[in-house]
């Protein structure tokens, strides 16, 4: 069987990591949130599902800050109290709770002799956050050892615009776009920015919130193996 990429790029938010339920799950639970930690990852997935059925920018996220408290069980009486005090409190240094099973198959794709590598809408953080959490790094380290790592804030282009893309090929010289897969959990922002970038779109959406999605959909990256 012909493997379909030959190297793999991925988005940190929602793929390696999501906010962190140790710090939403009290500042939610506050306004009525019924959902343990759990339930806050499930519920960044409903939110970027809404964000992306919205089409919002990256810079939009009111979409996903109603959907996540919804899904976190906050009470209608509580609902735009709790959507403003999420959109306060979510930052980017937030975004740092491994995803089970994300660091594991990184590794696993690394031993293969798959070259590997992130590019990330983020705010010059993501590489620190990604060492720290011990998901990954540049190099070798805790985590799996990347390629790169292309922060949207470092390099000054910004998915869905494809150029950003143009920041992570020279890492991959001698592997044509066309073999090489993204993997990101926005319609908008990856799946359609990774396509016009020439690359292999895939979909994070473990939880089948985006079955119409017009991309292939994986519930966890130890599919790709």
């Amino acid at each position: 069987m012909v493997a379909p990429f030959d190297a793999v790029l991925f988005d940190a938010g929602g793929v390696l990591v999501v906010p962190d339920p140790v710090v939403l799950k009290p500042l939610l639970d506050y306004y009525g949130a019924t959902a343990d930690h759990v339930g806050h990852v499930r519920a960044h997935y409903a939110g970027m599902a809404a964000k992306s059925r919205a089409r919002s920018n990256e810079s939009d996220w009111s979409s996903y800050n109603s959907a996540y408290v919804d899904c976190v069980g906050v009470p209608p009486v509580n609902h735009d109290d709790a959507v403003f005090v999420l959109s306060r409190t979510r930052t980017a240094h937030l975004w740092r709770h491994p995803i089970p099973g994300s660091a594991e198959a990184l590794l696993a794709l690394h031993r293969r002799g798959v070259p590997i590598g992130v590019v990330s809408n983020a705010s010059g953080q993501i590489e620190d956050i990604l060492n720290r959490s011990g998901v990954c790094q540049v190099g070798e380290g805790r985590g799996a050892p990347m390629r790169c790592i292309v922060d949207s804030h470092v390099v000054g282009v910004s998915k869905p615009d494809p150029a950003i893309f143009d920041h992570a090929l020279p890492h991959f010289a001698g592997i044509d776009r066309s073999r090489i897969a993204y993997v990101g959990d926005s319609l908008v922002m990856d799946v359609e920015g990774s396509r016009a970038a020439g690359l292999i779109p895939y979909l994070m959406d473990p939880y089948g919130d985006m079955t119409d999605a017009p991309a292939t959909r994986i519930s966890s990256l130890l599919q790709l193996l």
